[in-house]
């Protein structure tokens, strides 16, 4: 079976999902359609109840909700319970800001009336990663649901039965047939319903390879798309900056979901001032970590989401080291049993290191010492990748001087690259265009449509 779940620590088979025929993907199709056209028509007040309603199940029934996270894709409890409640947030603030976001906006015009309001575009496509099987799904649906549209999502193929909660949410939260649709699609399967006529957009978040593909065939198609691909974020520590806390961010910023995360806090660039002392702490904290069974709220290391990522990345640390990196382990050694990975520090790699260029996905930092933050600035954009970055100072107003220089989608100082419902999430480069979240997120998907109302005496 494609769609099978896997405890990554320890390796059960815990549910297989055949995937739909081309007779049930067309009847998929055909009801998503049907539904849109009386959703699309819903009042703001009709689609929040649905929206508040799936919010108020979430946070009625968190364990029930986080087990199946932890159990799919290693994420420990704590890290599972916190993804279900940001996820009900997502929730809550489309329902409570939808039709302020979407109201008309008037314009200045020199003669008659003009206003451009946006309406929905109909059914949309989403194809979501695992790495956060609840949150992801939430930043596409939410504020397409609410806009008007209708979704239909093909999930990472090792979260089916994320998948299906998420769907079974929608479903009793009073939302019809149709308005979420999850897909167990083939890859062959994902191409025809890019290409079928009443799908009208395409979201994206997951590999650059995945966008690239996706995204050429939307183009063909002539369908907007949106982009959340890879990233390599840049944390930058200015030598004013408060090494405890720093230390402790980055830490954060690194293991945050075993490192699993698109802006996780993947190169750290140290000034030398602080360097050697910030890479002693970084490491002693990385060595207090305890690998363990994510379900256990004792652990502070899970396993990889699964064996395969482990190894990818075991791969990558080995290419590293034989073109010339160092790398340092920090603490016990992990288990062999299940997709652990060792936490490591990778120093000295240098530009011509195959690594340098590459997104690690997992509990591996890449630690570069600078000198000036010219230097700092200059590897911060040396990537094909422009998602997320930090920078660590005392002097803010000189934090965001640097920040406005960082080729990227989004900067924060003083703390790691994060999200939260009304901050704009999105990249440039090669990370992808268009955002999720925010007042920016619900306007991706709308039509928005100019009306312009001429005085009949007008003069043509």
């Amino acid at each position: 079976m494609s769609y099978q779940s896997v405890n990554p620590y320890n390796g059960q088979v815990l549910a297989s999902f055949p995937e739909i025929s081309d007779a049930e993907l067309e009847d998929a199709l055909s009801r998503a359609q049907a539904t849109y056209e009386t959703w699309g028509r819903q009042t703001f007040d009709e689609r929040a109840a649905v929206t508040r309603r799936a919010a108020q199940i979430l946070r009625e029934r968190p364990d029930e909700f986080a087990r199946l996270l932890t159990m799919e894709m290693g994420k420990l409890i704590g890290e599972s319970l916190e993804e279900v409640d940001l996820t009900a947030d997502i929730f809550d603030y489309y329902a409570d800001n939808a039709e302020r976001f979407l109201e008309p906006v008037p314009l200045d015009t020199r003669e008659g009336e003009a206003v451009v309001v946006n309406s929905p575009l109909g059914v949309l496509f989403g194809v979501q990663p695992w790495n956060f099987p609840y949150y992801q799904l939430a930043r596409f649906a939410a504020p397409n649901v609410m806009a008007g549209n209708v979704v239909m999502v093909k999930h990472a193929s090792s979260v089916p039965q994320s998948a299906l909660a998420f769907e079974r949410l929608y479903r009793e939260a009073g939302a019809p047939d149709g308005v979420y649709t999850n897909l167990y699609v083939t890859k062959e399967q994902v191409g025809r319903v890019i290409d079928d006529a009443r799908v009208k957009g395409v979201a994206l978040t997951g590999s650059e390879a995945a966008g690239s593909v996706v995204a050429a065939r939307a183009g063909k198609a002539i369908k907007k798309t949106t982009l959340e691909l890879g990233g390599s974020d840049p944390l930058i520590v200015l030598p004013d900056a408060d090494l405890g806390r720093t230390v402790h961010w980055a830490v954060w910023g690194r293991m945050n979901n075993c490192g699993q995360c698109c802006v996780a806090s993947k190169r750290l660039l140290v000034h030398e001032q602080i360097a050697d002392k910030f890479l002693e702490e970084f490491r002693a904290a990385l060595s207090g970590l305890t690998a363990g069974d994510p379900m256990d709220e004792k652990t502070t290391l899970p396993p990889m989401s699964s064996q395969h990522a482990a190894d990818t990345l075991k791969a990558q640390i080995a290419e590293a080291i034989e073109h010339g990196a160092q790398a340092i382990p920090a603490g016990d050694p992990v288990p062999t049993t299940g997709a652990f990975i060792q936490p490591t520090i990778l120093t000295g790699v240098t530009r011509e290191n195959p690594v340098y260029g590459q997104e690690l996905f997992g509990p591996v930092a890449m630690f570069f010492r600078i000198q000036d933050e010219e230097e700092a600035i200059t590897i911060a954009n040396d990537t094909d990748y422009g998602l997320g970055g930090s920078v660590f100072t005392s002097d803010i107003e000189h934090g965001k001087a640097i920040a406005e220089r960082i080729e990227s989608g989004m900067i924060f100082i003083n703390h790691p690259t994060w999200t939260a419902p009304e901050l704009p999430f999105g990249g440039v480069k090669k990370s992808g265009y268009g955002r999720e979240l925010s007042w920016l997120g619900i306007q991706e998907f709308v039509n928005k449509k100019l009306i312009d109302v001429v005085p009949i005496d007008a003069s043509p």
